[in-house]
């Protein structure tokens, strides 16, 4: 059963769709008419707008039950722009096709009545970009409305193993599903007391019922493998208790959920296995994008890279770059290269600073480290440190966009979900670079890095590339 909010918001977008389309028609009459652009109109074969009202009630009425016999009103989370501008193209030109076909039988049985073909081809392209404008504002405002909180889901996650990290992963990856995670349960008792980032263990499925009312719980998903399902039907039934909605994630026999697609046979739902995302053919197209893009990089900050060099050899004593070992793509090591913003002898001195260590897991992060120099301070507040790594990216060692690379101290320390990471070539910048750099915990980190890896796509990178450019401005988290 729909919630009256949501039967609320359903009728809200149906009646402005309606409205829309009569606007698109008689801004398409107003075109072809009165200001009888790209063909001018006989006077013979003017037509007053009173005989296109009714043509303007049938086309909505038709393209309205098009448009949700698509599906277009069927409220999905998750649902892409495009997903929907396929359904109204659709809808649309098959109400203008229908539209067409009653005028030319009203013309054949009465010569009198004119109508005029462009002006329906001009009312499909308009209500077209009318819908799809109006689609695209929304989509823009909620994402933004559901980044800062407003109109989120609280969900509870029942396991966290590989499928549960993976909801994780996603609800972090892509804050416009409207998913805020409160934490997860598991009887696992290596997991059951282990959070994973900012998400809070909260103990064993027994304390379900307490934390649904105690946490004001609007949605469970559950990510319990099948073999599990006599749990499974108990957690169903103590949601439907608490009047809970409850969603229930297969495993798939721990396939990637990124590669999985619910698709329809005759009615039947049946589940597709699409390829990982980043296969032999997209890594190729993503090396080209850094072979393309990074010289354009190193050229335009040519004169920038050259006055950090002369403020850190001016400032103090040491090297101008500084190499630290890192773990790269399958393991492999390989030396990065970085604006040195320490003293010269700054790693003799990590072990004495331990204690003042502000990171979780196996990083070592410190907010005014005391070992910074004047213009280290700077250039790491900046990232702008980080410029000399194009020539890894260059070199193949790195690319432009991925996950952050670790040093081999911190990756003996990973456990055994943290290494998928290690799947493609780091990068100089990623999702946790937009999602808050150094204030993003460790596992979260992963998280990020997991979904970008499981959902990479070209429009992606571009976009994380274009996101980072004000945070390293601004100087978001960095230190």
């Amino acid at each position: 059963m729909l919630s009256s909010n949501r039967r609320l918001g359903i009728a809200l977008t149906v009646a402005l769709d309606a409205l829309l389309v009569n606007l698109a028609f008689a801004l398409a009459y107003w075109m072809r008419y009165q200001a009888q652009l790209f063909l001018p109109v006989e006077p013979q074969f003017f037509s007053p707008f009173r005989r296109h009202v009714p043509l303007a009630a049938l086309l909505t009425v038709v393209a309205l039950a098009t448009y949700a016999m698509g599906g277009l009103y069927r409220q999905r989370r998750g649902r892409r722009w495009l997903d929907e501008m396929g359904i109204v193209v659709n809808g649309t030109m098959t109400s203008i096709v229908l539209l067409i076909s009653v005028t030319f039988l009203a013309t054949y049985l009465v010569s009198t009545l004119v109508y005029s073909r462009l002006m329906f081809i001009e009312a499909a392209a308009l209500i077209v970009l009318f819908l799809g404008s109006a689609r695209l504002i929304r989509l823009v405002a909620r994402t933004q409305l559901r980044r800062r909180g407003v109109g989120v889901s609280r969900a509870l996650i029942v396991g966290a193993g590989e499928i549960g990290r993976a909801v994780l992963s996603t609800i972090v990856g892509n804050p416009g599903l409207g998913y805020v995670a409160t934490g997860f349960v598991d009887d696992n008792p290596e997991r059951a007391n282990i959070d994973i980032g900012r998400f809070k263990a909260l103990g064993g499925l027994n304390k379900l019922p307490e934390l649904l009312s105690s946490l004001s719980i609007d949605e469970v998903i559950v990510t319990l493998p099948w073999s599990e399902h006599n749990r499974m039907a108990r957690v169903v039934k103590q949601c439907e208790r608490a009047n809970v909605t409850v969603r229930i994630v297969p495993d798939m026999f721990q396939l990637s959920l990124s590669r999985v697609d619910m698709d329809s046979l005759g009615g039947i739902p049946v589940l597709r296995l699409r390829e990982p995302s980043l296969r032999r053919g997209t890594l190729v197209t993503k090396r080209l994008l850094d072979l393309i893009l990074t010289p354009l990089i190193l050229v335009g900050s040519s004169v920038l890279l050259c006055a950090i060099a002369v403020a850190i050899k001016i400032d103090s004593r040491g090297p101008i770059i500084y190499r630290q070992r890192r773990v790269g793509r399958d393991g492999r090591e390989f030396d990065i290269l970085k604006f040195r913003s320490m003293v010269e002898d700054a790693e003799a001195h990590q072990a004495e600073l331990a204690a003042l260590n502000e990171a979780d897991g196996p990083l070592f992060k410190i907010r005014d480290d005391p070992r910074l120099t004047r213009v280290g301070r700077w250039i790491r507040r900046t990232s702008l440190d980080e410029l000399p790594q194009l020539f890894n990216v260059l070199r193949g060692e790195m690319s432009l966009v991925g996950p952050r690379p670790g040093t081999p101290e911190e990756v003996v320390q990973y456990q055994p979900w943290h290494r998928r990471r290690l799947d493609v070539y780091p990068g100089m910048t990623g999702m946790w670079q937009v999602k808050g750099r150094s204030d993003v915990p460790f596992d979260e980190m992963c998280l990020l890095d997991i979904y970008y890896i499981e959902n990479w796509s070209l429009l992606l990178d571009l976009r994380i590339l274009a996101q980072t450019v004000p945070h390293v401005l601004f100087g978001n988290g960095a230190y």
